[in-house]
């Protein structure tokens, strides 16, 4: 089977067509189902056969031979369609495998994921095989097509060509474009950006927004262009007005904008009354974040904040497949579909007992079923990080007139800077940092003073961020150079020093951005991480998020990046790189 469009092989459609006329046995019998049957909005009770991977039959007969069938009471259960995940970042800390395999024992069984750090981490071709791999997974894992790099970077064009986004939005597996960080150079007059626009609405493919604060003239100007959908609305007013546009919108809950509830309070202060065009999204949150499941939280949240249960379910499932086109294979319990359930409990507990994916369990009757499949990083190049370079104190000179200030966990602004940076610590007493961003490579660096990262944290080093390069964050020197170090001989991560002792470390092993290892193991490393950046006066919520997006030029005012630190609005360089 062809598992990115889940195309069956002639011989393999007529034994499925075979079992209806009971020449062929089904695989599984979830018998005696109270199932949401997304197309009537109605809680129906049938038997749902299965052949392998495909929904076959759902109604009131049973096979006359049940002889080696699997056949499960469903008596007393709620069955659902799988739930969709529509805006993954699979990257936060974690990997793509662990988080999908992680994300499915609570119901996620299908994640649109972003396909920005296989642009930066390794080739095309060997990230298709990556994907190839993927499809081996119980889950089903699709990717979107970026059209921009979220940042300034050198050579941006050997990433973001013609050639190279035609190959991803063509492939299989690839179900939109975007997100689309870079609208306002399309709006503008970036014409091969909207060119990749029309090409993903050719192929019937959505192109995804990153729109907050837009205008209406703004929104208006971006739905001309090909815009179908956005994730940035910040109020129920905003929501409203988008849908009533024609967007199609991912209500966020996030670690860093848990909103949710909010949002469908003032939808509801609205009057809305249709769900249809609405999903929900944890838009990448951070491990920690995670520890309850993902969007049977989402699904939770709504039903307790009084959006009736089946269109809470809808907004997780079919709402989600048709707006990527995929409702003839997902989203629903129908014949044709592929086999993504869950089986609840009770019609208002969003988190299933049982799992099936693909036709197999993940879950049953609350025990997790291992299926042994293992993704082999290191043939994409993807092991360890292997720095040819060390730091050395000619490096960590802060002479920089202008410094970032943050505002919160990922909003910077910039500031004079009024203190003297020719030191080897920076006062207690101040809230500034050291910063460097410093190429992976190590052909150029950029230095700063940070404003409100930490009061007393003596050195950070991290491989973790949008580009990949390394960031060095700190209030002393040695403790810096200590933290590079470490970080180096781990082959990639976060290392955290103070006063001569590394005192974290989280070894981040792929490619020097992901971590190796079971999430419930990096969900406690995250906690720690965090507890002990808040008590050196980190006083945000997200700390992994900070050192993500110091890169970023999606978001205002200034940013760090590896041209140098630029204002964002303007795009200009304040201060270039400078090479080592």
């Amino acid at each position: 089977m062809n598992d990115h469009l889940y195309r069956w092989r002639n011989k393999e459609i007529r034994k499925q067509v075979a079992v209806i006329d009971e020449k062929e046995s089904p695989t599984l019998i979830l018998k005696n189902a109270y199932y949401l049957n997304v197309f009537l909005r109605k809680w129906l009770e049938a038997h749902i056969w299965i052949y392998n991977d495909r929904i076959v039959y759902v109604g009131k007969k049973m096979p006359e031979n049940l002889v080696g069938v699997n056949v499960v009471d469903c008596t007393g259960k709620y069955v659902v369609p799988g739930y969709i995940e529509p805006h993954a970042h699979p990257f936060q800390l974690y990997n793509p495998y662990q988080l999908a395999m992680y994300a499915g024992q609570t119901g996620t069984t299908k994640m649109m994921n972003d396909n920005l750090p296989w642009l930066y981490l390794t080739d095309r071709k060997k990230a298709f095989s990556l994907i190839e791999d993927f499809m081996k997974l119980p889950v089903s894992m699709f990717w979107w097509a970026r059209f921009d790099s979220q940042s300034e970077i050198h050579d941006e064009q050997e990433i973001f060509n013609d050639e190279e986004v035609h190959a991803w939005l063509q492939h299989e597996a690839v179900v939109q474009g975007g997100e689309l960080t870079a609208w306002p150079q399309v709006l503008r007059d970036d014409d091969r950006i909207l060119y990749w626009m029309q090409e993903a609405k050719r192929l019937r493919k959505p192109v995804e927004g990153h729109f907050p604060g837009a205008s209406e003239k703004t929104l208006v100007k971006l739905k001309l262009l090909g815009a179908s959908s956005d994730h940035e609305e910040l109020s129920g007013e905003e929501v409203f007005h988008r849908l009533s546009m024609g967007y199609r919108i991912g209500l966020r809950n996030s670690s860093i904008r848990p909103d949710l509830a909010k949002l469908l309070k003032e939808l509801q202060e609205l009057g809305l009354d249709s769900y249809d065009h609405l999903t929900m999204t944890t838009d990448g949150s951070t491990p920690s974040f995670y520890e309850n499941g993902m969007i049977n939280q989402c699904v939770q949240i709504a039903i307790d904040n009084g959006v009736p249960e089946i269109e809470a379910y809808m907004m997780a499932t079919y709402n989600a497949a048709e707006q990527f086109h995929l409702e003839e294979r997902l989203g629903a319990i129908a014949p044709g579909r592929v086999a993504h359930l869950n089986i609840l409990e009770a019609s208002d507990n969003a988190t299933p007992v049982s799992v099936i994916a693909k036709g197999k369990w993940l879950k049953r009757d609350g025990k997790v079923i291992n299926h042994n499949v293992m993704i082999d990083w290191n043939k994409y190049g993807l092991g360890k990080l292997d720095l040819k370079w060390q730091l050395s104190e000619r490096d960590l000179q802060f002479s920089m007139p202008v410094g970032l200030k943050m505002e919160n966990d990922v909003i910077m602004k910039p500031y004079p800077i009024a203190i003297d940076a020719n030191t080897e610590k920076l006062l207690h007493t101040s809230d500034e940092s050291f910063l460097m961003l410093g190429d992976r490579e190590g052909e150029w660096r950029v230095n700063t003073i940070i404003n409100g990262f930490t009061k007393t944290l003596g050195g950070l080093a991290s491989s973790y961020s949008l580009t990949g390069d390394i960031v060095l964050i700190g209030k002393c020197k040695s403790d810096l150079l200590l933290a590079f170090t470490r970080m180096k001989e781990i082959g990639g991560g976060i290392v955290l020093v103070h006063e001569g002792e590394v005192i974290f470390e989280l070894p981040l092993t792929i490619a020097g951005m992901m971590y190796d290892g079971k999430m419930e193991k990096l969900i406690a490393e995250d906690l720690k991480l965090k507890e002990i950046l808040f008590e050196h006066g980190y006083k945000y919520n997200d700390p992994p998020y900070s050192l993500l997006f110091l890169s970023s030029m999606h978001l205002p005012y200034v940013r760090i990046t590896p041209l140098g630190i630029i204002d964002v609005k303007k795009k200009d360089i304040l201060f270039p790189a400078i090479m080592r």
